[in-house]
């Protein structure tokens, strides 16, 4: 039987995360389990074009940097801090695994291996089971539970002769075609729509079907580093202050699409889902020109002349290429207490910010033994979907924000992690003007007001709308 601390179930992005910081600051021991052949989690079934849609910067682990901080001088994200590719993360994860955490001595790793609970594992080859006993904590890096497309099984029914792929598939079969549709509105369906226009493709080839539109977070505001403080610090002002005089949630985004915040694919829709996604104002007119966009619903069958969908139907597009694009990204369910016993559940922290979440947990595990303070640190938050789960989130932040600035020694050390954008780019004498200064005074006073408003703006929510 296998015997250490902690025993980590997943080693994608948050388990390894979370690992690395109890390297950094513990003598622990770590048995890390997951079902990939490799570490990187769901990067491992991703499409080969995709890229993180937020700054390298924000991902990865705290003791190693992702990719070099350079600014992309060309392509969509030109202006801005390099998007890792898929490839990049893969390769990121393998070489943190074999030149740091293996050599500590200190972690022991099996890939290809399901845990079955009760403290056993079973290899995916041999079927050989392993026990292992845990001194401290078990942790579960996968209640997350990412879905990608190429892992997805499709909710709607497929006729004979159509040709329905993953993003995973398309390099290989788009040059076979000359028609293709999209299915689906998410970030995945945006990253084919703009990979196809970058391949080539005319706009009059694309079909899109869009179930829902989607809000998106502007790239250009969440840029780290103090070359950007005035548009990512004065944006954070912009929201606090749409916030803070909101009359309600359309009210509100509208205030958050008027500065820049919030774009939407589409000005004449209002869309009703929001994921949180981030994008560039460039991606934006690319996805414009498509013009061809279908919004009846979510597919139900597609048929070699007809598909069919949730508010009618529309003539199909014989010898086009259907990409599905319809997995969602986390599975919706109820948060649970992050630390549980012996039992630690690894969640979102603060919205968006899935790494610098874990990098918290683990730390207040290493640095805290009271269960009950730790808890009231690491309050998780639920996935995002909709426009009026912003608003629950940006309060929650709000209220999370608070509670760590009490703690000054955590507050300090949130505020200098490596994944918080400290340290990148060059120091910036613009970020210390009174320019600058007036964007802090901002932020310092409408906080407050924000954080009331919102409250108020919860509470008259339809008890319909309540449901994440």
């Amino acid at each position: 039987m296998l015997s250490t601390d902690y025993l980590i179930i997943g080693s994608g992005a948050l388990g390894m995360c979370f690992a690395d910081q109890l390297l950094t600051e513990t003598d622990a021991n770590m048995v890390i389990v997951d079902r990939h052949h490799m570490p990187g989690g769901h990067w491992n079934d991703a499409y080969p074009f995709v890229r993180l849609h937020q700054p390298s910067a924000y991902y990865g682990v705290g003791s190693r940097a992702l990719g070099n901080n350079r600014l992309d001088v060309a392509g969509f994200n030109k202006g801005y801090f390099e998007l890792a590719s898929g490839a990049q993360i893969i390769s990121y994860y393998d070489r943190l695994m074999n030149e740091r955490f293996l050599p500590s001595g200190r972690v022991q790793y099996f890939p290809l291996c399901d845990y079955q609970g009760d403290k056993r594992f079973v290899s995916r080859l041999s079927g050989d089971v392993q026990e292992v006993s845990f001194r401290k904590k078990l942790v579960d890096a996968t209640f997350l539970d990412t879905q990608v497309p190429s892992t997805h099984v499709p909710s709607f029914e497929l006729g004979d002769g159509v040709k329905l792929v993953t993003p995973s598939e398309l390099p290989k079969f788009a040059p076979d075609f000359k028609g293709y549709v999209i299915l689906g509105g998410g970030k995945t369906a945006m990253d084919v729509g703009v990979w196809l226009l970058q391949m080539g493709a005319a706009p009059e080839s694309i079909r899109w079907i869009v179930p829902r539109d989607s809000w998106l977070m502007n790239r250009d505001k969440v840029q780290p580093g103090e070359a950007f403080f005035k548009q990512t610090a004065g944006g954070q002002a912009d929201q606090l202050e749409a916030a803070a005089e909101a009359t309600c949630v359309a009210d509100l985004f509208e205030r958050l699409e008027r500065t820049g915040q919030m774009l939407r694919i589409d000005t004449t829709v209002i869309p009703t889902m929001y994921r949180g996604a981030t994008i560039s104002c460039l991606e934006v007119e690319a996805l414009r020109s498509i013009k061809n966009v279908v919004r009846k619903g979510r597919v139900l069958r597609i048929e070699h002349r007809t598909v069919i969908l949730e508010h009618g139907t529309v003539e199909g597009c014989s010898g086009s290429l259907y990409v599905d694009c319809t997995a969602k990204a986390f599975r919706t369910q109820p948060s649970v207490r992050v630390f549980d016993g012996d039992r630690i559940t690894i969640q979102m922290l603060r919205p968006g910010a899935l790494c610098l979440s874990a990098a918290v947990i683990g730390h207040i595990e290493a640095a805290y033994d009271d269960e009950a303070i730790k808890n009231e640190l690491c309050k998780p938050m639920q996935t995002l979907n909709a426009p009026e789960d912003w608003v629950r989130r940006r309060l929650e932040d709000l209220q999370a924000g608070r509670r760590w600035s009490v703690d000054k020694t955590l507050h300090r050390w949130v505020v200098e992690h490596r994944l918080t954008g400290a340290g990148v780019g060059q120091a910036d004498v613009a970020a210390h003007d009174p320019d600058a200064d007036r964007i802090r005074k901002r932020l310092r006073e409408a906080r407050p007001k924000a954080e009331a408003n919102l409250s108020r703006l919860i509470a008259e929510l339809a008890p319909e709308s309540l449901r994440s």
